[in-house]
């Protein structure tokens, strides 16, 4: 089982694990309303910033797999964060059984194609080291997010309730397994 981050480098982006001096970043993405209107609908105070900044690090060793920071690889900018979790939600369907694909950017990075580059990644990653599907869950009027899954293997799959709000859920079939 991988235990640790690595590194993805793209075209535009490097991929890497989040570090203390992502804070500040990551607060401020979190803090904007835009970024967050389709990512759980309210800003997140730093303590929450923080303590989810270690979530996704500590999710590597126990489960295979977690998030990283996306940087613009000319300038070195925070850009967004991508990666997968099983964030035991208790939907139903249950996401457990798979990693489940989540990604952010903050708006400086909008309009840009890093989300759908980002994910690609990730998701190439996946397939050479844990072959198998994975899940994504879209608020329903994130229509950019919806196109992102789309362009990345992902197909409808059906709709749920997260904390008591429809979401889309969406499945990949990825890599077969051996």
């Amino acid at each position: 089982m991988i235990t640790a981050p690595p590194t993805l480098v793209t075209e535009r982006l490097v991929l890497r694990p989040h570090q203390a001096s992502d804070f500040e970043s990551c607060a401020a993405m979190w803090k904007d309303e835009d970024v967050v209107r389709h990512v759980g609908g309210t800003t997140r105070p730093e303590q929450d910033v923080w303590f989810a900044m270690a979530r996704v690090r500590g999710m590597w060793p126990l489960v295979g797999y977690g998030y990283w920071v996306a940087t613009e690889k000319a300038s070195g900018r925070f850009a967004g964060e991508v990666g997968f979790a099983d964030f035991k939600r208790g939907i139903n369907p249950d996401l457990s059984a798979w990693p489940e694909a989540g990604w952010v950017f903050n708006r400086a990075s909008w309009g840009k194609g890093y989300a759908t580059e980002a994910v690609g990644a990730i998701h190439e990653w996946l397939d050479a080291h844990r072959p198998g599907a994975s899940t994504c869950i879209i608020d329903l009027d994130n229509l950019p997010s919806r196109r992102v899954a789309e362009k990345s293997g992902y197909d409808f799959w059906c709709k749920a309730l997260y904390r008591d709000s429809p979401v889309d859920v969406f499945r990949r079939e990825g890599a077969a397994t051996t």
